[in-house]
């Protein structure tokens, strides 16, 4: 025991729980409550799809985060690492921990230049470029945006440095301090926006679209679309939280720190909702918009508010945060698994792990570009990878693979291992020990063991288009 604690010391712990909490909120939090979460709402008819999706985050997400902390805490390693340590030597269940290592620079890869496009849009706010733009021409501007492949590099570039920057100045002093300065700014935004909303003649229709149901809409699409983001928003499936529990100290309580990562998680994802759809029912705008509610529907909103420069500025600075602290827990997957599995220092993993990235994100950053091989001829060689479609682009195809295939593969095979693979008595141990929650042990293994491969296997059927 003591080498291993001696081992975690060497590799950062948090100073406290609330460091972790914040940091590990923050891997959570990030474009998908902003942007994606109000938009598949408004697509899918609002208040019974909130309804559903909080009954998945109980029974789907919340359990498979306390699996991937428990995996994280009790090993002290990264994702490889920590299957490694719970399963026989040579076993294959190190795969899932690579798949997770995978996965994670697949996203940071694409995610980067979504981020870029926050980024862009907060520096054309600021600059008053929505200014005397009629809405034509904002909507014009996205796609504009989009087809700007040197644009689209630049902001993939600054986004990219910004998050390696974070990461290597290692756990207390760059992701701990990074998430304790960021998240309550996050915050303090988005509650700055929100008293915005809640005195827009929108507020009160916006508050019966999310939170009353209206079971007329209910759809098997909306259903299996909410248990899929009650899955993703958490960020699970990828090894991010077990990489932060495995920084964890063994005493506290990761049972109640799931918990308030999950219950901040979704707080953030539905007041996100109570500042998007106030301004949009007060413009008269479609609350089904899809990805264009934040890039295009937002800009013209705020070009009619008086002090639309302001809030324009702080909006697209909140997306630009949230994506940020969530870049942070994709890269710091990657490089603690350089730092543990192949001994190198913080500073070369970072570089390393980083500026491969950042290189393999440079196609993603080019997708849109008409001269770019990445669009429009990529599509062409990947069709065979989409049945029945014509291709995508690459930023499209990675996409695809990592949301559809191996985050939730991930997902189901880390619920397998704990509910099945993990000693009986080590699980426990692991569960009950400094918790508070020792007793709901049994409602949890019952639920990781057989609720949660269900629905993670549903999602995936789902997402292939065979139910």
């Amino acid at each position: 025991m003591s080498d291993t604690d001696g081992a975690a010391e060497n590799r950062g712990q948090w100073s406290s729980r609330w460091g972790f909490i914040l940091a590990a909120a923050g891997g959570a939090v990030g474009l998908g409550n902003i942007w994606k979460f109000p938009y598949i709402t408004g697509e899918n008819g609002g208040g019974y799809f909130v309804l559903i999706y909080l009954l998945f985050i109980l029974l789907i997400g919340l359990p498979i985060m306390v699996a991937e902390v428990l995996v994280g805490r009790s090993t002290q390693k990264s994702p490889v690492g920590a299957f490694k340590s719970l399963s026989s030597p040579g076993s294959l269940w190190a795969v899932p921990g690579w798949l997770g290592v995978l996965t994670g620079f697949i996203i940071l890869s694409y995610y980067s230049v979504v981020a870029g496009w926050a980024l862009h849009y907060t520096w054309f706010s600021m600059t008053q470029g929505f200014a005397g733009m009629n809405a034509d021409e904002i909507g014009n501007a996205f796609s504009t945006l989009f087809a700007d492949g040197d644009a689209n590099i630049r902001w993939h570039l600054i986004f990219m440095v910004l998050t390696i920057g974070v990461i290597l100045g290692g756990i207390q002093k760059g992701v701990e301090r990074a998430a304790r300065i960021l998240m309550p700014i996050l915050l303090v935004m988005l509650l700055v926006l929100l008293g915005l909303a809640i005195t827009s003649d929108g507020f009160g229709q916006a508050l019966e679209f999310v939170f009353k149901p209206d079971f007329s809409k209910v759809t098997a699409a909306g259903v299996l679309e909410a248990l899929g983001h009650s899955f993703f928003t958490l960020s699970l499936g990828m090894g991010a939280m077990i990489t932060y529990g495995s920084y964890l100290k063994k005493k506290e309580d990761l049972v109640a720190a799931s918990g308030m990562i999950t219950i901040l998680d979704t707080v953030i994802a539905l007041v996100a909702c109570l500042v998007l759809f106030p301004i949009t029912f007060t413009f008269g705008l479609e609350p089904q918009a899809g990805p264009g509610l934040v890039f295009i529907n937002l800009p013209i909103a705020f070009s009619q508010l008086a002090g639309g420069v302001f809030w324009s500025t702080l909006f697209f600075a909140l997306l630009v945060l949230a994506a940020l602290t969530s870049a942070i827990s994709l890269l710091e997957v990657v490089v603690s698994t350089f730092i543990d599995e192949f001994k190198m220092s913080r500073l070369k993993a970072t570089l390393l792990c980083g500026g491969t990235i950042t290189l393999f994100g440079l196609p993603s950053a080019l997708s849109g570009s008409p001269e770019s091989y990445f669009g429009s001829g990529f599509k062409e060689h990947s069709a065979f990878l989409f049945e029945g479609e014509t291709g995508k682009n690459w930023f499209d195809t990675f996409d695809h693979l990592a949301s559809n295939w191996f985050l939730p593969i991930g997902g189901l095979l880390i619920a397998l291992f704990v509910a099945w693979r993990v000693g009986d008595k080590a699980r426990e141990e692991a569960f009950t020990t400094g918790s508070r929650f020792a007793r709901w042990y049994g409602l949890w293994l019952q639920l990781l063991r057989y609720v949660v491969p269900v629905g993670v296997i549903a999602v995936i059927l789902y997402k292939i288009g065979l139910i």
